[in-house]
């Protein structure tokens, strides 16, 4: 089975200040390694034997396509306003082939081992890709990124998700409540109400438990990938992950 993958290289609203520290307007256009950053995680996918098509979504589209690698599986096409709002109309689209796997544009140390590890894995309905705080201080005792605290271990996102079907509209629908607190992860649980929303405060349920109570609330199966390469838990949004990235590429981190 290949999956078709999404890359969202889309910008918010207004003046990005990071971008803006770089020279440019545009987050993805950011240079890392000496190459604009959303080039990156696209030539990852290109390399995983479980990708078929990459379709980058962007409101500068051919922007962005201008800094992509020659590649007749690469397709770039006009992103909507918000993430949801992108793959709501996904959803929608009957060209577009299932099942995806979506990423961003900063996942610029992703590579396909890291692709293939979770694609191997991934199952359900939606499989989201996520890094153990153990795994990631063990290499990076330094590094700030959110962590989403559970009985059993902490977690960070990967910025890898897999979506089986367009039935996982009704879970984006839901997502869309919460899209701009998705960095608080107290706005996210607290979807599943305050008796769930107390526990995990606690850490009494593990990250499996509320992923099954997501379930079923939704009435999809979702699940998380626990991927063993700490890098794949490290994206670029601020000064300090440019500088980190920066290093690891150059073999100093």
């Amino acid at each position: 089975m290949k999956y078709t993958a999404i890359v969202l290289a889309g910008s918010r609203p207004g003046r990005d200040q990071f971008a803006a520290s770089f020279g440019t307007d545009l987050k993805a256009l950011i240079p890392v390694g000496g190459e604009p950053m959303v080039r990156r995680p696209v030539r990852a996918l290109l390399a995983s034997a479980h990708i078929g098509q990459i379709i980058v979504m962007a409101q500068a589209a051919e922007r962005i396509a201008h800094e992509l690698p020659d590649d007749a599986r690469i397709a770039v096409r006009e992103s909507a306003d918000t993430i949801a709002a992108t793959i709501l109309a996904l959803c929608d689209d009957a060209s577009v082939d299932w099942p995806l796997l979506v990423t961003t544009a900063d996942h610029a140390l992703l590579d396909a081992g890291m692709i293939d590890e979770f694609c191997r894995s991934a199952g359900g309905d939606i499989a989201i890709g996520v890094v153990e705080q153990r795994v990631l201080l063990r290499r990076f005792p330094d590094a700030r990124r959110t962590w989403l605290k559970f009985r059993g271990g902490a977690y960070t996102g990967a910025n890898l998700f897999a979506l089986a079907s367009p039935k996982v509209a009704r879970a984006i629908q839901v997502w869309r409540a919460v899209e701009q607190d998705r960095k608080k992860a107290w706005r996210i649980i607290s979807l599943l109400g305050p008796i769930m929303l107390t526990m995990t405060a606690l850490r009494l349920v593990s990250l499996d438990d509320v992923l099954g109570q997501l379930s079923d609330r939704l009435g999809l199966k979702v699940r998380a990938v626990r991927l063993s390469d700490p890098l794949a838990g490290v994206d670029i949004d601020k000064a300090a992950d440019h500088a980190l990235a920066e290093a690891i590429l150059k073999g100093r981190a």
